[in-house]
């Protein structure tokens, strides 16, 4: 498979790094054995492993759990990592051909992982993944053909170990194969239902309804009347624009979907015939955003929404100013007014619309299984001994201590059923001064660990703010989901597929970013301005190409179930 390069970015790793990598040209290829051989050279103790890490841990040298997995696997790894500037850092790496024995945490996209594959920078993996070699993971593979597959290149090789974290439902007890992914539905969004019982208003379930008390938020200035707030500083709603957990998009709802973030995944629908279309071009987008630049125009919206950082809207909410946002956590985001807070539900359409029984959210698919978070290159020697080095992490044990912490620092003991107890707040502020997550954040190791459902069952539980989140996504936000399909996030792409994404993608995404942003702020669409942004999204940023390679993608994904 030979990859022509149209574009310079590569799809997944230039959106998560800003990563403009260039075709490796290699250093001499010491190992060129991507065809199907096993190097059998086990004189390599020592290795080099570049890669990321978070700016909170306390480095990789003195972590004790990789220290105690080297010792273990009988070698010795000098780490060098980073949190900023990794990008830049991997790119004159690959393109001077000086760089290391494996690449750690990096996040190479499917289309990365076949270019360099195909060159020979990264080693195929596919005839090490035996048992004698790598026990652990093939008796994952083995249980798990689904993981395999995610991982295996269209030429039918494997580049790179699997990473990913199945957080679901089953970890409070649903059934494993009827589990919700914790990111099902990315964003909660909250009321000051203080302020409603002071205006004698309800929890609103419409539209209309929260229209109407955002009115009374504004016009009663309640944040003053309330809180004692300097007069005027009442923000009725305030988001960020098209971000995560803390954005506009959940409101969307009462026009039939909830398209999230901005990402071309996201604005997928799949119907239920099987075809796929783009939400941004239909008829409920366009009069959702009509809908809620009225909102904006009357100033219920905050006028900060599409400049604002979370630190700034965290700070917003916290001394009292707004009414209505979004967050996973009301404690988190309200800080000491959080008990006057309560969940506001996706709410139905306007009345007197087509949408007015509509209350339609659109579900997100879990953590995909990927295999760019390590990836070893022709520069090394003995590549049979680093994949038993990392063969160790595919244990449950392992993987838990790799994620949060050793047994004995994050981990303080087991419970009768044998599952590993976390940490309490209370201990880990008396034993180590720090939060519980302070302790995790020094510890957690970037890299493939692959954290499965049933291991939330069966070797450690979640932290308790994960089945909090995950309580409320299965008692309070599924039940308003009604149609529970999605786009699957594993699809497979062909290379020439791949390239079609990466030339269009990005500009696809910022087109229709901008386009929405101007539009909820400014006003519009006429019929006119609606005809010109679809042209432009065909005609200019490749959407009727982008459509045909997911549903090519979806329709052999269908076929192959």
């Amino acid at each position: 498979m030979k990859l022509t390069m149209k574009k310079a970015l590569s799809t997944a790793l230039s959106a998560a790094l800003g990563l403009s990598l260039l075709a490796g040209c290699g250093g001499g290829l010491v190992n060129n054995v991507n065809d199907g051989t096993v190097n059998t050279d086990l004189s390599q103790t020592e290795f080099d492993i570049m890669g990321g890490i978070s700016a909170l841990s306390s480095g990789y040298e003195n972590n004790e759990v990789l220290t105690a997995l080297q010792e273990q696997a009988g070698i010795h790894i000098t780490w060098e990592t980073m949190s900023d500037s990794l990008a830049e850092q991997v790119n004159i790496r690959i393109t001077g051909g000086q760089y290391p024995d494996a690449f750690m945490g990096v996040g190479f996209s499917n289309y990365d992982l076949a270019r360099y594959g195909d060159d020979g920078t990264f080693l195929d993996l596919t005839p090490y993944l035996t048992p004698d070699i790598m026990p652990n993971l093939c008796a994952i593979l083995e249980e798990h053909p689904e993981i395999r597959a995610a991982i295996t290149q269209e030429d039918g090789k494997i580049y790179g170990l699997p990473a990913g974290e199945q957080m679901t439902t089953a970890g409070i007890g649903a059934d494993l194969d009827n589990a919700y992914s914790i990111f099902s539905v990315p964003q909660y969004s909250m009321i000051n239902k203080a302020w409603l019982d002071d205006l004698g208003l309800e929890v609103p379930t419409s539209l209309d309804e929260l229209h109407d008390a955002l009115e009374a938020f504004k016009d009663n200035d309640m944040s003053a009347k309330y809180y004692g707030n300097a007069p005027g500083t009442t923000l009725p709603m305030s988001t960020g624009f098209d971000q995560w957990c803390w954005g506009q998009n959940i409101f969307y709802s009462g026009f039939g979907f909830t398209n999230w973030h901005n990402d071309v995944i996201n604005d997928l629908h799949l119907k239920s015939d099987g075809t796929v279309e783009f939400v941004c071009v239909s008829d409920a987008y366009r009069d959702c955003l009509t809908y809620f630049h009225d909102w904006y125009n009357q100033g219920l919206m905050d006028v900060e929404m599409f400049s604002q950082s979370d630190s700034q809207l965290i700070a917003k909410c916290q001394q009292g100013y707004v009414g209505v946002s979004t967050w996973w956590y009301i404690e988190e985001l309200m800080g000491e007014y959080a008990k006057d807070y309560v969940f506001l539900p996706p709410l139905t359409g306007p009345k007197g619309t087509q949408y007015e029984d509509t209350c339609g959210v659109t579900i997100r698919p879990g953590s995909p299984i990927t295999s760019g978070q390590l990836n070893i290159t022709n520069k090394c020697k003995s590549p049979i001994n680093l994949l038993k080095f990392y063969d160790l992490w595919y244990n449950g044990e392992t993987v838990m201590q790799l994620q949060y912490g050793p047994i004995g620092v994050f981990f303080t003991g087991q419970d009768g059923k044998g599952m590993w107890l976390a940490i309490t707040e209370e201990e880990a502020q008396s034993r180590f001064g720090k939060s519980a997550g302070e302790v995790r954040n020094s510890y957690e190791t970037m890299g493939p660990k692959l954290i499965l459902a049933e291991y939330y069952s069966e070797v450690f539980y979640m932290e308790d703010r994960a089945i909090e989140r995950l309580t409320d996504l299965d008692q309070f936000w599924m039940p308003y989901v009604e149609d529970t399909s999605f786009y699957p996030v594993d699809c497979v792409f062909t290379g020439m597929e791949m390239e079609t994404i990466d030339w269009h993608k990005a500009d696809f995404e910022n087109a229709v970013k901008e386009q929405e942003g101007l539009w909820l702020r400014d006003g519009g669409p006429t019929d006119a301005e609606w005809q010109a942004y679809k042209d432009r999204l065909s005609k200019k940023c490749g959407m009727d190409d982008l459509l045909q390679v997911y549903q090519d993608a979806y329709d052999r994904y269908s076929a192959a179930k």
